[in-house]
């Protein structure tokens, strides 16, 4: 079956509002995660009781468990007791949640590079606790972690795909519903990944620009 570029142009207002919903599905849970990531990493840092031990539980639970089960738990789970959303909002909370695990170690992983001497000298200062963790420890700990959560960001782009498994139609779930209608594989999966590709370099070039204006203080 030859490639058809007319059949393809035809299906582009379905996948652009495909694309739609996959971009702001992304764009909420990437703030969401650096969120979660940014407290997280702060409890654990100042060793508060009870929380930090429940963020190395949350963490060690996101990391070693499929994304599927925790989305179906949420999608399906949650309304047993009560918890009931919206495919959109269930879809958004998973990949927060995910992303959000591996964002506490990646902010953690930044805040260990700051010397303790940094420290030491801000409480000499008379710097209180919070103060050093604004204006010193988390400045320097996202210049040096963006690269991380630059990665942690793209895999949770990439990740959005998983929500066409509860109903979401994002761009996977059209292209898959056009396929099973069309059957026109070939063109459907070569347009997602060009838009995939598309979504993970302009995240790239963001976050390239971010670090570069991060870091221009800094050149000599």
């Amino acid at each position: 079956m030859a490639f058809d570029l007319d059949y393809l142009i035809g299906q582009w207002p379905a996948l652009l509002g495909g694309l739609l919903v996959t971009i702001q599905v992304t764009v909420l849970s990437i703030v969401f995660s650096l969120a979660i990531g940014l407290v997280g990493a702060a409890l654990r840092l100042f060793r508060v009781p009870v929380l930090s031990q429940l963020v190395v539980a949350y963490v060690e639970f996101i990391r070693n468990t499929p994304i599927l089960v925790q989305l179906f738990f949420i999608f399906y789970g949650l309304p047993s007791i009560g918890l009931s959303l919206s495919l959109f909002w269930s879809g958004v909370l998973s990949l927060s949640l995910w992303a959000g695990a591996y964002q506490v170690e990646n902010f953690r992983g930044g805040l260990l590079t700051v010397e303790k001497g940094m420290r030491e000298a801000a409480y000499a200062l008379s710097l209180k606790p919070r103060l050093y963790f604004r204006l010193v420890a988390l400045p320097i700990a996202i210049r040096t972690s963006l690269p991380a959560m630059l990665n942690t960001s793209v895999s949770l782009l990439k990740n959005s795909s998983y929500l066409q498994a509860i109903g979401l139609a994002e761009l996977t779930f059209v292209a898959v519903d056009r396929i099973a209608t069309d059957f026109r594989a070939i063109e459907m999966f070569a347009a997602i990944g060009a838009m995939y590709l598309t979504l993970v370099i302009l995240l790239s070039l963001a976050a390239s620009r971010l670090e570069y204006r991060l870091q221009r203080p800094f050149r000599t």
